[in-house]
């Protein structure tokens, strides 16, 4: 059989992989309601084999206006508080039984009955979905959702047509409109832009002002990808990356919204924040070798100017605190020393630190 060398071979590479190889299911556009952005079917399948008697109460199988309400409702917190916190949280629902969990996080290593839990998410992926109720004729090239959510778009392109990743970048800002409530802020964790050698990404598409950056893993002390000798450069996304636990990791360590206010005008602006490769490979591996050889060991990470070091130096305190050998706390207290001219360059940056921080219990932010 000849090699399918076009956009819909790369994307039929891709959603195979997940299929067959990752445990996701595969959607419809059957599947999908394009009022409320979701995968309906998968949603309500999740919530009734995981909390059934919550979804007696809310008696959303027994009235279309009950049923609405709740999509509505569920819609509107998303919109309002992003999906990042959603999944985290879960929601509040009148009727049911505490908080609706939209999402169970990966369990510890000796925690049989939340990996049971984890194994109840659904992961799924829908290619060429249909997304827009005023145009049919428009569809993203596959959309990745958890428990039938949205938190990944992804559109592609195969250099051998002609066609890089500027193209799907530009595709994104001048095909993608941002008020399709799919591509809305917050709506999804993370928009792809990828071909078979280079991925970028956005965490808020706004037209052409929409704010793409490199998703590669670099070479030779530079920009790009590696030769793969093993296939595509690219694969580490659908095959390290879009893991089940690597993704439910990176959703519950790694995406996050800052809040920014204004002292002057007290205005308040948010920004989605989703990591870079490069912040999430050295997390990773300091983390590996501290679960291996234990505390005591010196590192070097050298960080480019723009390249991330709060998110990294954030990300890795808050993981540090929380990291078990054998079920038994591996260290104690972690220290983040910031000299003046490192909190200078930080600026606005250190609600990063107050944002994961603040997520450790008996911890003091000034």
């Amino acid at each position: 059989m000849p090699t399918n060398t076009r956009e819909s071979g790369l994307e039929t590479l891709i959603v195979d992989w997940l299929a067959t190889q990752n445990g996701y299911e595969q959607g419809t556009n059957e599947d999908y309601n394009k009022e409320y952005a979701n995968d309906e079917m998968r949603l309500f399948r999740f919530l009734w084999d995981t909390q059934p008697e919550s979804m007696k109460r809310l008696r959303v199988n027994e009235s279309e206006l009950e049923r609405q309400k709740f999509l509505s409702r569920l819609s509107g917190e998303i919109a309002k508080r992003g999906i990042i916190d959603l999944l985290r949280e879960g929601i509040k629902a009148y009727g049911a039984v505490g908080n609706l969990v939209m999402f169970y996080e990966t369990p510890s290593d000796k925690n049989p009955a939340a990996k049971v839990l984890f194994g109840k998410n659904i992961f799924s992926v829908t290619r060429q979905l249909q997304y827009s109720k005023d145009n049919t004729r428009l569809a993203l090239d596959f959309c990745v959702f958890i428990n039938g959510l949205p938190v990944i778009t992804c559109e592609l392109k195969n250099q051998l047509t002609k066609q890089d990743v500027e193209d799907a970048v530009y595709q994104y800002k001048t095909d993608r409109d941002p008020k399709e409530l799919l591509f809305s802020f917050k709506r999804c964790i993370v928009h792809f832009a990828v071909d078979d050698a280079r991925i970028k990404f956005c965490t808020r598409l706004a037209g052409n002002a929409s704010w793409f950056l490199p998703f590669d893993k670099g070479y030779n002390d530079g920009a790009g990808n590696p030769p793969n000798p093993e296939g595509i450069m690219t694969d580490y996304l659908w095959k390290e990356i879009l893991d089940k636990y690597s993704l439910a990791n990176i959703i519950e360590n790694y995406a996050q919204v800052v809040v920014d206010e204004n002292k002057k005008t007290k205005r308040k602006t948010e920004k989605q924040i989703f990591l870079r490769y490069h912040q999430l490979s050295v997390v990773r591996s300091l983390l590996a070798d501290v679960h291996t050889n234990g505390v005591g060991q010196k590192y070097l990470i050298q960080h480019s100017a723009g390249s991330g070091k709060s998110n990294s130096i954030a990300w890795l305190a808050h993981q540090l605190v929380g990291l078990e050998v054998n079920g038994v706390t591996a260290v104690d207290s972690v220290s983040v020393i910031l000299t003046g001219k490192m909190l200078t360059m930080c600026g606005r940056r250190f609600n990063v630190f107050r944002t994961w921080f603040r997520r450790i219990p008996n911890i003091k932010m000034p």
